[in-house]
């Protein structure tokens, strides 16, 4: 698949409203400075490039199109790699385990998911959002995640506070946490 200008300018717009809207979220739950560093690996050559070449209309991640591709994104492991608000990212050796384990979040990056991933269903959903996406979208891929027991039971607490009780009131709670 060949990167033209159009799509290359696309992905840009994409990611780039998408870290601004980001920005805007974690402003809202008091960590504004760490939004600010919010997803700035996109824009290296290795996240950027194939983000171009697989650009559709802003409304899928290019990684798909990677992983159709090749059976894997390297762009999603180079960005899950060096992105602490992924929970992909704590996975550690479990020497009692013998073998790799989730690791709780620490509470700065898990408000960071949070705000990444209500931006992110804004941005992919576009008109079709509403407050219930998140936690819909988080749910469906509960069965094989590979995230802490607690982490996750956080993430969908504050996603079912957004749900019921809107933005204002999780931002609210997340300030405070």
């Amino acid at each position: 698949m060949q990167i033209t200008l159009n799509k290359a300018w696309g992905h840009f717009k994409t990611i780039t409203r998408h870290r601004h809207m980001v920005i805007r979220h974690c402003a809202k739950a008091g960590i504004l400075w760490q939004g600010l560093f919010h997803d700035l690996s996109k824009y290296t050559p290795v996240e950027f490039l194939t983000g171009a070449r697989y650009y559709t209309d802003g409304t899928r991640s290019p990684n798909e199109g990677e992983r159709e591709a090749y059976g894997y994104s390297k762009a999603w492991l180079h960005h899950k790699g060096r992105n602490r608000h992924h929970f992909e990212y704590w996975n550690d050796y479990n020497k009692k385990a013998g073998r790799v384990m989730p690791v709780p979040m620490p509470m700065r990056y898990v408000k960071e998911l949070l705000c990444d991933r209500i931006a992110a269903s804004k941005i992919y959903q576009g008109e079709k959002y509403t407050p219930e996406h998140p936690l819909s979208y988080y749910l469906r891929g509960n069965t094989h995640r590979f995230i802490a027991p607690e982490t996750s039971e956080l993430i969908i607490s504050m996603l079912t506070l957004l749900a019921e009780e809107g933005e204002n009131t999780m931002f609210q709670k997340l300030k405070q946490m």
